[in-house]
């Protein structure tokens, strides 16, 4: 069963998704923000399949936290979220670490097919 740490700092949000993802029989872990999240990759390196991080965030953001989970945990699959173009531009020029960027609002249906493509890009790599 795939694990995923999902990071957001809307609780709503967090909640959504990890329901949302939930129902595909995935074990899930949340984050209030990028530095959250770290803290709970680095207590268990080999835990996550696949980080789903917002791109803007408080303490640490989705873009830092990405740059700094792909080079700590290389196997890592990591999926962008945001509800703002600037911010999905940032992300951008990320395509060599970020599976993809997932634009807000989604549906439970767009979310689910997100996760499962890029789980999926796993066992293709």
């Amino acid at each position: 069963m795939p694990r995923i740490l999902i990071a957001d700092d809307e609780e709503s949000m967090r909640l959504l998704v990890a329901r949302a993802i939930a129902m595909d029989g995935h074990e899930i872990v949340t984050a209030q923000d990028g530095a959250e999240a770290l803290e709970i990759l680095n207590s268990d390196p080999a835990a996550f399949d696949l980080l789903l991080t917002d791109i803007k965030m408080p303490v640490m953001d989705g873009i830092a936290l990405a740059l700094t989970a792909a080079r700590d945990f290389p196997d890592l699959t990591i999926l962008l979220m945001t509800g703002f173009a600037d911010q999905r531009e940032r992300a951008s020029g990320l395509n060599a670490i970020v599976h993809d960027v997932v634009t807000k609002p989604f549906s439970v249906a767009d979310i689910r097919t997100a996760v499962a493509d890029a789980l999926a890009s796993r066992t293709r790599d």
